[in-house]
């Protein structure tokens, strides 16, 4: 199983999704909340995500750390 990137902030993993299909259909505080279809996921936009919370977010979106990793 391939290891999560590191150091990963945010508006990145934003963008990573946005390039996957998704869309961000709104912002509470620092959360963007992120919706492909059916599924979405919640990315708190912080200077640094630490690795639980974006396997988290990985999970909740439906997305493979693979997929993930080749768009940042």
């Amino acid at each position: 199983m391939p290891k999560l990137p590191r150091g990963v902030s945010g508006a990145e993993a934003v963008k990573a999704l946005e390039r996957l299909g998704f869309v961000a259909v709104r912002q509470r505080g620092s959360h963007i909340v992120m919706r492909r279809g059916a599924s979405g996921c919640l990315v708190p936009n912080h200077r640094e995500i630490k690795t639980g919370t974006l396997a988290g977010v990985l999970r909740q979106a439906g997305v493979s750390v693979e997929e993930f990793s080749a768009e940042l």
